[in-house]
């Protein structure tokens, strides 16, 4: 049967593909270490677990509003409050089935086909299919190294065209973890404001900062924040990514469409999670500080010892759970044509899955995620190292 257009363009998601490669290594009894999901190694706080348990029990398992349960708008415009001294209203604020369900429902409603999508490289992998599958282009414009990754002022001008509907910005970033300054935000937000480009600031690694502050865009004037559709969720901060909630928060007349559609796609977001999340924003934050600093403890080792291997490179990120290392000069020294090569060799004979950075618009990297124990990570690293002097000696 012949499939829509839309789909045929549709790349996997080379995350899901590594991972999914791991798995079935492991299941066929080979001692795989895989560094490449994107998610915590940390269970779910506990007082979030018995609030949804309490939910259940209390009947609470009924349909909610599209939008979200208004307790937990509530809960997440008091965040806002708190965190970024934004005020939000409830018609300002969308609950979605995760933050990548955000976004996919944002670009349904903004774009028109051909409409362009300024997306800064390093990317997250879905950004750009969910671009292309609201008919939209994607424009890439390179965040480079020697400016950590990020992009300019002057990069995004020269990038903007008629057709430029909206630019990403996503700090601290998948997959490098640098973090945009203030004063670098106010700049592109300048620019933004300058050709009524609507930003799209994800923000879903907030809460893993490592010696660098957080802001918002849309906390740095009134006229960024009428600009800015921020996402956010708990996924990450909260060690919650199965729960599967995000949220979109902004200017009002695109909730309501957001919420429109998503009242004609998946009706509202999992009752339970939701009241999971209440819990998540309104009880103790101490768990997501004690998961912060085990973060910042594991990247203090690891990349010390990951720049000790032969061809390896790589920029101490200042947040989220990911190192992302140059690994061209490592897969010409060990005898292969590209990164990708060298990554699948890995896998298959030392056992370690590692995410290339073509799946990243970046295809001289990998990244490497430090979200699981310090021991594996150890282990991990002296594996790939051995692969390497292997390799660079025979």
């Amino acid at each position: 049967m012949k499939l829509a257009k839309r789909v045929s363009t549709l790349t996997p998601s080379s995350t899901l593909e590594i991972t999914a490669k791991a798995k079935e290594l492991k299941e066929a009894g080979h001692d795989v270490i895989g560094l490449g999901a994107g998610e915590p190694d940390f269970n779910t706080p506990q007082h979030i677990i018995q609030a949804a348990s309490d939910a259940m029990n209390k009947g609470f398992t009924k349909y909610t509003p599209t939008g979200g349960l208004p307790a937990l708008k509530k809960s997440i415009i008091d965040k806002f409050k708190k965190d970024q001294n934004i005020t939000y209203n409830p018609n300002e604020i969308i609950v979605c089935s995760g933050a990548k369900h955000a976004l996919y429902t944002l670009f349904q409603v903004i774009l028109d086909e051909d409409d362009e999508v300024i997306i800064p490289t390093p990317y997250w992998v879905s950004y750009p299919e969910q671009v292309k599958l609201a008919g939209g282009k994607p424009v890439y414009v390179d965040g480079v190294e020697e400016n950590e990754f990020k992009i300019t002022p002057e990069q995004l001008k020269g990038a903007i065209t008629e057709r430029t509907k909206a630019v990403i910005i996503n700090s601290p970033s998948n997959p490098t973890g640098m973090i945009y300054s203030k004063e670098e935000l106010e700049e592109i937000g300048r620019v933004c404001l300058e050709n009524n480009i609507l930003i799209v600031s994800d923000e879903i690694y907030e809460k893993l900062t490592y010696n660098r502050k957080h802001y918002s865009i849309a906390e740095l004037s009134p006229e960024l924040k009428e600009a800015t559709i921020v996402i956010n969720g708990v996924s990450k901060s909260h060690s919650m990514t199965g729960w599967r909630i995000g949220y979109a928060a902004g200017n009002k007349e695109i909730i309501n469409a957001m919420t429109n559609l998503a009242s004609h796609s998946t009706s509202n977001p999992t009752s339970i999670a939701q009241y999971g999340t209440i819990a998540a924003y309104n009880g103790s934050q101490e768990p997501v500080e004690e998961m912060r600093k085990a973060f910042e403890e594991r990247l203090d080792i690891i990349h010390t010892k990951l720049i000790q291997i032969p061809g390896f490179t790589c920029i101490k990120p200042q947040g989220a759970f990911y190192l992302f290392a140059n690994a061209k000069e490592a897969s010409l020294a060990a005898g292969y044509e590209s990164v990708d090569q060298f990554v699948a060799a890995l896998l298959e004979e030392e056992k370690v899955a590692l995410i290339p950075g073509s799946g990243f618009g970046a295809p001289d990297y990998v990244r490497l995620s430090y979200a699981t124990s310090l021991e594996l990570l150890e282990k991990a690293i002296e594996r790939i190292y051995q692969f390497m002097n292997r390799k660079m000696h025979n």
